[in-house]
């Protein structure tokens, strides 16, 4: 079972969202756990406040670092033991699916969400690594934290009912997935190809493949890179380039 151990502000937001869909089912199924930690909670002032101004001055309030420290020394210390503590931050490492791939393998995970203007510097010391989810900023790390709970937590075995579906998604193998279509075979003039329904699962796999490729060249060249190409993909994105040339 992996277990997320978030400290967060707002853990209605966590514990909402977590009530839901695939994460809901993980954690019934005991393959999931998902814990609030409230920083308020900690607060030895009757206001129970977590923020102040920052010291030299400047816009904007500064998460204190005392309750931050104490919800984090409240997690269970099998899990602040050897696991990683992810502060969700625009300054952080770029979050990728190999980051949940590896994430998915642990047995904790702790996050620490931020809000209004910022954390005091000395929360960061807790932290084995900081990642953003994008180049944009957020009110808080809620968000965040949610993003890489649901894009890890539908990784755990046992999670999601056919772990085969997994294979054929987006940057698997660095790809972009493919088109995808069901019933019925022809909607508003537009069909199903041919090759999808004939039968023929050789020939569905290398349009899939050829279909991935095309749209990553399309939508993503730069993950093109990254991606182990046989003859016949290269082949086939030799033949796309043509038809781009002869276009232009």
């Amino acid at each position: 079972m992996l277990s997320f151990h978030v400290i967060t502000l707002f853990p209605e937001l966590i514990e909402r969202y977590c009530s839901v869909s695939i994460i809901k089912r993980g954690i019934e199924k005991g393959e999931l756990a998902v814990h609030a930690y409230n920083p308020r909670d900690f607060c030895a002032d009757k206001y129970k406040k977590v923020d102040d101004s920052p010291y030299g001055g400047g816009a904007g309030m500064v998460l204190k670092p005392e309750p931050f420290f104490a919800a984090f020394e409240s997690v269970p210390e099998e899990a602040r033991q050897a696991s990683p503590v992810l502060l969700m931050s625009p300054q952080g490492t770029p979050f990728h699916q190999d980051h949940a791939w590896q994430f998915s393998k642990e047995l904790h995970i702790i996050f620490i969400c931020g809000h209004y203007e910022g954390f005091d510097e000395r929360i960061r010391t807790v932290a084995t690594q900081e990642i953003s989810i994008g180049d944009f900023v957020l009110t808080g790390g809620e968000l965040p934290a949610l993003t890489i709970i649901d894009a890890v937590g539908r990784l755990v075995p046992g999670v999601i009912g056919k772990s085969i579906s997994l294979a054929h998604e987006s940057f698997v193998d660095n790809l972009l997935e493919g088109p995808q279509y069901t019933k019925p075979p022809e909607f508003r003039g537009m069909e199903v190809p041919d090759v999808l329904r004939s039968g023929n699962h050789k020939e569905i796999d290398r349009w899939r493949r050829q279909q991935a490729l095309k749209r990553t060249k399309e939508r993503r060249p730069d993950l093109l890179q990254r991606v182990e190409l046989n003859r016949e993909d290269l082949k086939f994105l030799d033949s796309l380039n043509k038809q781009s040339d002869s276009v232009e």
